[in-house]
């Protein structure tokens, strides 16, 4: 349907406007709902359509209707970009299919690639994807900012690759060295590194033989690729991510934004390729439908995100997609960048965010600023999904407009919302769901799905209107993160994290909820250090601990309190007491993965002593903020 907002939608939008919006085609909304005993069951309407076998057949189809259109681009070295036509893309995953044949590797024997986002890395995983041998693009933080290895080495322990590709040979040299055994073949650009490697070339100049043979042969469940989870329980999981559960997700992407159809889609795009949203979702997008995909090297990370500000002041996206802290970068630039304004304004129908929740001040000030210099409102769109289901299962297609809802099943997706500690656990099924980790034991296997064959994914959701289930769903946490106070009082830590995130906006950059077995509750905060130093007018050499000490700072993050706790409705909503965190949180100890995500246990765990410390009211921590005047 052509989505033109009705007065339903305006009235459950979170800021009242007469803008309207630009129009933009969204798939149908409408749910099938239903109850059995305690269980929900929800799916959309409409049904998944028609999709190919192999996600590379969108290759050859691309190659036949628009050789020269560009797949993907990045700027080289010179600031001019340099893209690959979808001819030239099937050319080369040809060849490089042939080369990987006859090495004779499989799904036991996988091509590992270390390095990120790059047209090299683009060639290799659609060559191994074209002669049907499976490729895990592996976190290149596990080599180049772990100190240890630990994760990679636990990566290449489980899939035990015969061939790994990086870029950069001397850059991901010493970590090749640690934990990628010496019968492995190494493939960089240039045959260059630390150790004997092959050069990419030679893969390029391999001439085809048997691998158009070997790519008809592919059936739709053999695995494209392995995506590990960002290990925010435990060290990662490797997920086998099929043909079928690709072709399926973006089928539902494509009924849910037939968009797509209407206008190839131009992505300018950061997001890493080792993460389901990057690497399945956007980059999949791009594939699907004739799209490009523009190699964005900047990331929502100090000045790093002065590089993706240069390029969307070039390239004009007709979709953007970002991390809730890329959007609020985004917003402040637009506020002052004409030029930016300009050439980002000009074609794109709908900002997306994943990858944890916006809050609702970002939100605002995102939809303020694209109505003063646009004229028009842009619809913000997010949705829920994982690794495990490649990745989409919800999106916001329904009527409500504001910060932590995830929306409605997307066609072709099951869900089931099912009663766990006191909250309910969303669950699915379908074509886009895994079959199982790879190498796990049967025992941990069976815990990751239902009775009824739905995978139970942890996330905690709840209904916009319990009332009215066909409105949607809200997002409301994970629910091993919850905890009970000593009072035997539930503690819900989503809501509570979004609810500090938000009003805490600029100066928070996350939260890690305290109180187990204790009498309150309490908040590790990691603040944005750049904004706070700002806040206290220090100076850019100033030390994290001088920034968290300033009185301006405390003053705020005392006040944040005060406004907190004033719609707390008893102990488990009022928290009690704020320590700021002068600490960033360690990749090595699972603390926050590459992406940015908080691990709320592992914090919970290395911190120990300083959650004792917060906690206990003989202690005299300068850096912990109380609820009452005390320390204040």
């Amino acid at each position: 349907m052509n989505y033109e907002p009705t007065q339903s939608s305006v009235a459950t939008s979170a800021r009242e406007t007469s803008v309207p919006y630009r129009p933009v085609t969204i798939g149908s909304a409408e749910p099938v709902v239903r109850k059995e005993g305690d269980a929900w069951y929800m799916r959309s309407i409409q049904s998944i359509g028609a999709h190919p076998k192999r996600l590379t057949d969108r290759l050859v189809s691309g190659a036949e209707a628009h050789p020269d259109r560009w797949l993907v681009a990045r700027r080289g070295d010179d600031g001019e970009c340099v893209g690959i036509s979808y001819a030239q893309m099937l050319a080369r995953a040809r060849s490089i299919g042939q080369a990987l044949l006859d090495r004779g590797l499989s799904a036991e024997r996988p091509v590992v690639i270390l390095s990120g986002n790059d047209l090299e890395h683009m060639q290799v995983a659609l060559g191994a994807m074209w002669a049907g041998i499976p490729y895990a693009p592996i976190s290149p933080a596990y080599s180049l900012v772990s100190s240890d290895y630990g994760k990679l080495r636990h990566a290449i322990e489980l899939l035990k690759p015969g061939l790994v590709f990086a870029t950069d040979g001397a850059a991901f040299g010493a970590a090749m060295n640690a934990v990628v055994p010496n019968e492995v073949e190494v493939v960089t650009a240039d045959g260059c590194g630390e150790r004997r490697s092959t050069a990419l070339s030679e893969l390029l100049n391999t001439i085809p033989a048997t691998v158009d043979a070997a790519h008809a042969a592919i059936e739709p469940d053999a695995i494209a690729k392995f995506l590990f989870t960002s290990g925010s329980t435990r060290l990662p999981k490797a997920v086998p991510t099929t043909h079928r559960m690709l072709c399926s997700n973006q089928q539902m992407l494509l009924e849910t934004f037939p968009e797509f159809a209407v206008e190839p889609p131009v992505l300018v795009d950061w997001l890493p390729w080792n993460h389901t949203f990057g690497g399945s979702h956007n980059v999949g997008i791009a594939l699907y439908n004739g799209g490009t995909l523009y190699i964005d090297d900047g990331k929502p990370v100090g000045k790093k995100f002065d590089e993706t500000l240069r390029n969307l002041r070039e390239i004009a996206p007709t979709i953007y997609f970002n991390v809730p802290k890329g959007w609020e970068e985004l917003a402040s630039a637009l506020e002052t960048d004409a030029q930016l304004r300009e050439t980002f304004f000009s074609r794109v129908k709908v900002y997306f965010f994943a990858g944890a929740g916006l809050s609702q001040a970002a939100w605002d000030r995102l939809e303020r600023v694209t109505e003063k210099y646009c004229g028009e409102r842009i619809r913000i769109m997010a949705g829920l999904g994982m690794t495990e289901t490649s990745p989409s299962c919800l999106f916001t297609t329904g009527t409500i407009m504001r910060a932590g809802y995830v929306g409605l099943p997307a066609p072709g997706c099951e869900v089931k919302l099912v009663p766990v500690a006191g909250k309910l656990e969303a669950r699915f099924r379908g074509p886009h769901v895994m079959a199982g980790y790879w190498r796990m034991n049967d025992a941990a296997a069976a815990d990751s799905f239902d009775e009824e064959g739905y995978y139970c994914s942890g996330d905690a959701v709840r209904f916009v209107d319990p009332r009215k289930p066909e409105l949607g769903l809200m997002f409301d946490g994970r629910i091993a993160e919850d905890f009970k106070l000593s009072s035997g009082t539930f503690v819900s830590v989503g809501p509570m994290r979004a609810r500090v995130i938000s009003e805490g906006a600029p100066y928070v950059q996350d939260v890690v909820v305290t109180g187990l077995n204790r009498d309150d509750v309490g908040a590790l905060v990691f603040p944005r250090l750049d904004d706070c130093r700002r806040l206290a007018s220090l100076p850019a050499i100033a030390s994290a601990q001088e920034i968290v000490e300033a009185p301006a700072v405390r003053a705020f993050f005392a006040d944040l309190l005060v406004r907190l706790n004033r719609e707390s409705t008893g102990g488990a909503t009022t928290i009690a007491r704020l320590r700021l965190l002068d600490v960033a949180p360690s990749l090595d100890l699972g603390e926050i993965t590459d992406k940015g995500s908080i691990n709320q246990r592992a914090v919970l765990t290395h911190r120990a002593e300083l959650v004792e410390a917060m906690h206990d009211a003989r202690r005299n921590d300068p850096l912990v903020i109380y609820a009452t005047t005390r320390g204040n």
